[in-house]
């Protein structure tokens, strides 16, 4: 395995993470489709994707900060997994273009606020700047490849079942990742 050569943290780190970037690789290409399903058009898709990246961009500003102050970033990472959860399972339940507004605020949150911690921790256990690269390399090598399965199996799925199951499945992507990490000892993050 590629990764067998790093500590056991950044192991954990990328898993734990690759599941949720399946999960949201799975609506990404859709998503224009599920905003026309719950009745909206091009522009609705286009001002709710602008209502994630401006919740993202302050969220990320604040948790920045946060994550300076505070000691156990791993319980940030959990809490961002659960809300990114929470928000899936609620797409399930939009039924208007402005319901989906505020999910999409709350989904923008919950990234921007792990991402600083996910970040952070990561930093923290690199295991000197000679590795750095290849450490680095392969966190992004996972977003990109996660993203792609997760664009693959998010069409299949709403090819052969439903958005619902999407959804289900990136929730529970989220909640796997977040409960893992919560019972994780804690010397390990």
């Amino acid at each position: 395995m590629f990764f067998r050569h790093f500590k056991k943290q950044i192991n954990v780190l990328l898993w734990t993470n690759a599941l949720v970037v399946v999960a949201s690789g799975m609506l990404a290409p859709i998503y224009a489709l599920y905003v026309k399903r719950i009745g909206g058009d091009l522009m609705d898709a286009s001002i709710t994707a602008t209502m994630f990246f401006l919740s993202a961009g302050i969220t990320s500003l604040l948790s920045g900060r946060l994550i300076d102050r505070i000691k156990e970033d791993e319980w940030v990472i959990v809490i961002g997994y659960l809300l990114m959860g929470l928000g899936y399972i609620l797409y399930m339940l939009i039924r208007t273009p402005s319901q989906l507004f505020f999910v999409q605020i709350l989904m923008g949150f919950s990234e921007a606020l792990y991402y600083p911690a996910l970040d952070t921790l990561y930093s923290k256990y690199i295991d000197n700047q000679k590795r750095a690269g290849i450490t680095w390399g392969s966190f992004e090598g996972m977003y990109y490849f996660t993203t792609a399965a997760g664009a693959i199996l998010g069409g299949v799925i709403a090819k052969i079942f439903s958005f619902n199951y999407i959804f289900v499945v990136m929730a529970a992507f989220c909640i796997i990742s977040a409960v893992y990490i919560a019972l994780l000892p804690r010397k390990l993050l």
